[in-house]
């Protein structure tokens, strides 16, 4: 619908992003799914189709300049966030999404097949158990509850030069503070997301 355009169009200029009308038809077909889907999966709390745009298309999106990675996998993916936003405005970036939720990965599955994702891989396991041929160079998610467990549970996921890529609301200071000796914060950007109350961070961790 022609309001939704108007507002992801609205909110993409307030953070800078340029995008094309195809990137903008296929972020709006994904939205349409994630209405349609919601209502019978519940994939998300999240039931305002204006809310979905500002607090998990352009929330997703506000990370986009700082993804300088060769390939991308999301933990906790859920029905896609971020990595299919990030998927389709970097269709050169290979992304796969993971969640061990079957309802979730069958959302994924259908939205790679209609938007035509070629880039995109799902993978419905639990995160412990996936063990790719090679390790990736960013491991990003919005889902987890501290940075130790994202640490913890992603490690084995991430090249040793990789990076990981954590999504918070305000900065976690006391998170930071224990971080083991062999992570170090390399980055903490505050994002800008219009739309949405509250602080946002994007926090870039690595390897001593």
């Amino acid at each position: 619908m022609q309001q939704y355009r108007n507002l992801l169009e609205q909110q993409c200029h307030q953070i800078d992003l340029q995008l094309s009308d195809a990137q903008y038809e296929q972020l709006l077909k994904y939205h349409a799914l994630l209405i349609k889907w919601n209502k019978a999966f519940n994939l998300t709390a999240v039931r305002s189709p204006e809310e979905m745009i500002s607090r998990h298309l352009i929330d997703s999106l506000s990370v986009l300049p700082y993804i300088d990675v060769k390939n991308l996998i999301d933990v906790g993916s859920g029905p896609g966030l971020p990595g299919i936003p990030l998927a389709i405005c970097r269709p050169d970036l290979p992304v796969t999404l993971l969640d061990s939720n079957i309802k979730k990965s069958r959302f994924q599955f259908q939205a790679k097949a209609e938007l035509g994702l070629d880039n995109v891989a799902v993978i419905h396991e639990r995160v412990e158990k996936y063990h790719p041929e090679t390790p990736f160079d960013g491991v990003i998610s919005r889902a987890f509850a501290s940075l130790q467990d994202m640490l913890h549970w992603t490690s084995h996921l991430c090249s040793d030069t990789g990076v990981f890529l954590a999504m918070k609301g305000m900065y976690p200071e006391q998170e930071i503070e224990l971080l083991p000796e062999s992570i170090n914060l390399r980055q903490s950007i505050r994002l800008t997301v219009p739309g949405t109350d509250g602080e946002r961070h994007l926090l870039m961790l690595g390897r001593t």
